[in-house]
């Protein structure tokens, strides 16, 4: 997920620990509606518009901002959609939020890709992905190491000296 660019660590923290399994959302649609990103018509009469909707998860419209901000200031893919928007007519705000419309798209459909391969990479025996048999920490057979063995004998201990007050 960091190398989507416009998402460090801890926004890729954010959309792992929210969203838990993307396979709960059926479609990028749904997602998009869940996070805030999807548009709400707000057209009047010839006049067809869309608005920024104010639901959602709001933490994860945050993260999804901050990549189209990142991605605005370089030469990105998201530039090149943000400025295609601006082409059609869109006004600079409309552009905005049809590009984090966009991103959550993108973001939805990585993390589903992502899902997918963790899936068919398969599980180990103890149902986890990675899990072995075998220790990582040490071989099937336990042996003593040099640290572990005991001591030849026990310390030789030295006189205290009196160190009593004589009156």
């Amino acid at each position: 997920m960091p190398d989507l660019y416009g998402i460090g660590p801890s926004g890729a923290a954010r959309l792992l620990g929210d969203i838990g399994d993307i396979s709960r959302f059926r479609t990028a649609a749904h997602f998009a509606s869940w996070n805030g990103t999807a548009p709400l018509e707000a057209s009047s009469g010839d006049q067809h518009r869309h608005r920024l909707s104010r639901v959602g998860n709001r933490r994860i419209n945050r993260v999804l901002h901050i990549m189209a901000i990142v991605q605005l200031r370089r030469d990105t893919p998201g530039r090149a959609y943000y400025r295609r928007r601006l082409a059609e007519g869109k006004t600079t705000m409309e552009a905005l939020r049809a590009l984090k419309r966009h991103l959550s798209d993108v973001v939805y459909k990585r993390m589903l890709r992502d899902a997918t391969a963790a899936r068919t990479a398969g599980t180990g025996p103890g149902g986890h992905t990675g899990a072995t048999l075998q220790s990582s920490a040490d071989g099937p057979i336990p042996t003593a190491a040099s640290s572990d063995k005991s001591q030849p004998g026990p310390a030789t201990r030295k006189p205290k000296a009196n160190l009593a007050i004589t009156p």
